[in-house]
């Protein structure tokens, strides 16, 4: 049994959704299908999502939203009339975006979540709609009434442990499942979406709950590229890698797959297959358990490099700090005071930087941790620096390869930039460098040269 998933770009109008049902019905073993709101149907468009956000907002704002209401009721009426549904099926949208826009707002954050889930949710009910109308078996299923419970925090909501077992009995379905991806329900009965992209998640946790085989995410690109096309010429293809690469690459600036998309089917060992919908004869990228990836000796041990932007360091000085126990997790506890996650933490004798994304530390965040650490841990010195870019160079083979993190240094140094910090993770799959932001081009080209030229 396999779980599918499509983007928003597979979406975006009548003929991507005719090419994903013909998808779907050209294997049985494709049972549940995942769907996103439509995406740009060209450059310059406006994705649905965005669509709806603009929507809310006027509405939160006592502005006039006419229009915006009608433009997204109209993209939805192109797209039925494109699948031959009539404008019966635009009327029920528009009924539906109505019903949402007059309904109670108690919270802002509630408001917008249900909102935005509107694009997955009516999305899933015109392809069920149109396979029906071309004589298949297909059912919309509701995220309440199929189980899917998230946590109440809305636009960043987690899985709770419950939904995989609410989920399990679509696996006994005999009709196509469309399943809207995006959001599901808190337990107070409240829609709640994941972060943006999230649709990749719903994948994923029914792929699990369903005990699948594969789960497929359809999108635009043949294979997950080795590094990013945007800087690299035509990069290598990467036809497998493993969870841990994926989840080190995602991290740092993959966009392929929504960073929380990995967890439910890592647990199962369900492999996950990039493919695309616009040539979908290509085997795509396969990532899989790492017992299943054992590559052939003298294979590249790198299988990717990424990297990120907008970071900031928060580096600690105090002589004797190695002998004053219990240093580094007071550290980290005023970091927590405050609701920022650190991402690294390289530390010398008597020095340890604290990484962090400088969207979860806004500057009176930062000004109350740097003052809580001068005060409350007495120390010699706290700077902080902007504009640090992460790049991250992963592969498992690298952890029996001599002589990797010479080569990256190297090429690197050639390229003119300077290393502000190196940490390398225990595991060995992947070692990360610290640059300025200015040079983050220069680095991976330097790097991919090194590596996969």
């Amino acid at each position: 049994m396999k779980v599918v998933k499509f983007g928003g770009s597979s979406l975006a109008d009548a003929n991507q959704i005719r090419k994903v049902c013909d998808i779907v019905l050209s294997d049985s073993k494709r049972r549940i299908v995942v769907v996103s709101a439509p995406g740009k149907r060209f450059d310059g468009d406006v994705k649905v999502t965005d669509m709806l956000i603009e929507l809310a907002n006027k509405k939160l704002n006592n502005e006039d939203y006419t229009e915006a209401l009608e433009n997204v009721v109209d993209r939805y009426r192109q797209i039925a009339k494109g699948l031959g549904l009539g404008e019966d099926a635009a009327n029920f949208v528009k009924h539906d975006l109505t019903d949402r826009l007059n309904s109670k707002i108690d919270s802002n954050a509630k408001f917008m979540d249900f909102m935005k889930a509107a694009g997955e949710d009516n999305t899933a009910k015109l392809v069920a709609g149109y396979l029906n109308s071309i004589g298949e078996k297909a059912v919309y299923m509701n995220p309440k009434d199929a189980g899917m419970l998230l946590s109440n925090e809305y636009g960043n909501a987690r899985v709770l442990k419950q939904t995989y077992e609410n989920l399990a009995k679509l696996r006994d379905m005999d009709e196509l499942v469309i399943f809207p991806g995006f959001f599901g329900y808190s337990v107070d009965g409240e829609v709640v979406t994941f972060s943006r992209g999230g649709s990749d998640v719903t994948g994923s946790v029914i792929a699990a709950a369903v005990n699948a085989t594969v789960y497929e995410n359809f999108t635009d690109v043949d294979y997950v590229f080795c590094a990013n096309p945007k800087v690299i010429k035509e990069p290598k293809p990467i036809s497998y890698f493993t969870y841990e690469e994926m989840r080190e690459l995602s991290y740092a600036g993959f966009n392929v797959l929504h960073e929380e998309t990995l967890e439910p089917v890592y647990r199962k060992k369900i492999a996950v297959n990039i493919r695309n919908t616009n040539n979908p004869q290509s085997p795509g990228t396969l990532i899989v358990p790492a017992e299943r990836a054992d590559r052939v000796s003298g294979e590249n041990p790198v299988v990717g490099i990424a990297a990120d932007k907008g970071f900031i360091t928060v580096h600690v000085e105090k002589y004797m700090m190695n002998r004053e126990i219990g240093f580094g997790r007071r550290l980290l506890t005023l970091f927590e005071k405050e609701g920022v996650s650190y991402e690294h933490a390289p530390s010398g004798i008597d020095s340890i930087s604290v990484i962090v994304k400088e969207k979860n530390c806004p500057k009176d965040k930062l000004e109350r941790i740097t003052e809580a650490i001068r005060k409350e841990l007495e120390v010699d010195d706290v700077v902080v620096e902007h504009g640090l870019a992460i790049i991250m160079l992963v592969g498992r083979g690298m952890s029996k390869t001599v002589g990797i993190a010479s080569r990256a240094t190297t090429a690197i140094a050639r390229a003119s930039v300077n290393i502000r910090m190196i940490n390398q993770g225990s595991s060995e799959v992947s070692i990360m460098f610290g640059v300025h932001e200015d040079d983050v081009e220069k680095s991976l080209i330097a790097l991919y040269d090194e590596f996969f030229r």
